[in-house]
């Protein structure tokens, strides 16, 4: 297939970009700093893109097959995180142009402000009011796509992410905001980058998870 990357010089991105590329897919990775991705193959087109604008990537979502999108920004607790609504308004826009009509991304656990009640004290205390302005504004993306009938969208939830080898575990899903035991206590805290990537990957064939949000981790 060919698929056009966002956040593709990011961990996850770049473990999306090389995972992609090992199963045959052609990939043009959509970058804002042409000399920060340093994976080189024949199936690999690095181009330069503004995610907030329409029109620079429409240019480059032409003739794609899919969007996948590991974006990721910063906390900013004062001035509260805004790429997330921003970056999907233009993508949304540029893909319906492009004619491109598949999309997925990446969120976290924990998006919906009381999801977190299960989670463990240090999660729950600590973790989760420090990144608070990341959530707020993943959770308002995942309701702009939810509002949005003409793109078969698919948001995948990881847990905290680890820089570790892709594995060939067994991925658990929920629809839900985490992956949930039979009590409803979260499954895990952790999912390496790698599995996450592999995981999206594997949306590509199927329509399982087609205009839904999926928690996933790994199973032990």
């Amino acid at each position: 297939m060919k698929i056009a990357v966002l956040g593709a010089t990011g961990q996850t991105g770049q473990q999306l970009v090389g995972q992609a590329l090992q199963q045959g897919h052609l990939v043009t990775a959509i970058v804002r700093n042409l000399g920060k991705l340093t994976i080189t193959h024949d199936n690999l087109k690095v181009v330069e893109g503004n995610i907030f604008s329409k029109d620079s990537l429409k240019l480059h979502f032409e003739g794609q097959d899919a969007v996948m999108s590991c974006l990721g920004f910063p906390p900013a607790p004062l001035a509260g995180v805004t790429g997330y609504t921003d970056s999907v308004t233009a993508t949304l826009s540029a893909m319906k142009e492009a004619r491109v009509n598949r999309y997925i991304t990446m969120t976290s656990w924990y998006t919906e402000p009381n999801s977190g009640n299960n989670a463990s004290f240090f999660v729950r205390y600590m973790l989760l009011p420090m990144i608070g302005s990341v959530l707020s504004n993943m959770y308002k993306m995942e309701q702009v796509l939810q509002e949005t009938e003409d793109i078969d969208w698919t948001v995948v939830r990881p847990p905290g992410l680890q820089n570790t080898p892709v594995t060939e575990k067994e991925i658990l899903t929920h629809e839900g905001y985490f992956v949930p035991d039979e009590n409803g206590i979260p499954i895990g805290q952790t999912v390496s980058r790698a599995d996450v990537a592999r995981f999206m990957l594997s949306l590509l064939g199927t329509s399982s998870w087609m205009k839904k949000a999926v928690a996933i981790i790994t199973k032990s």
